[in-house]
């Protein structure tokens, strides 16, 4: 289940306050910034510091060449 699209337009990280990547298909948030990814559990963003995955460089990598590769934009800019 997606994200409801308004939600989506204010929804920033807690760490840093900056906008994030949506990845529908994968349920998730990502900050390419500091590395996090936020799960979202049945259209609930999870959005809590503790809760955040810290991705390393090959993920990273990852995520950023599908953002590129989908066009992918963060949620809101900064």
């Amino acid at each position: 289940m997606p994200l409801d699209p308004q939600l989506l337009e204010i929804l920033a990280c807690p760490q840093d306050k900056g906008p994030l990547l949506y990845f529908a298909d994968e349920n998730a948030l990502y900050n390419p910034r500091l590395k996090q990814r936020y799960r979202i559990d049945d259209a609930i963003a999870v959005m809590l510091v503790d809760e955040a995955e810290t991705v390393d460089d090959e993920e990273h990598a990852r995520l950023s060449a599908k953002a590129v590769a989908e066009n992918l934009s963060p949620n809101f800019a900064s």
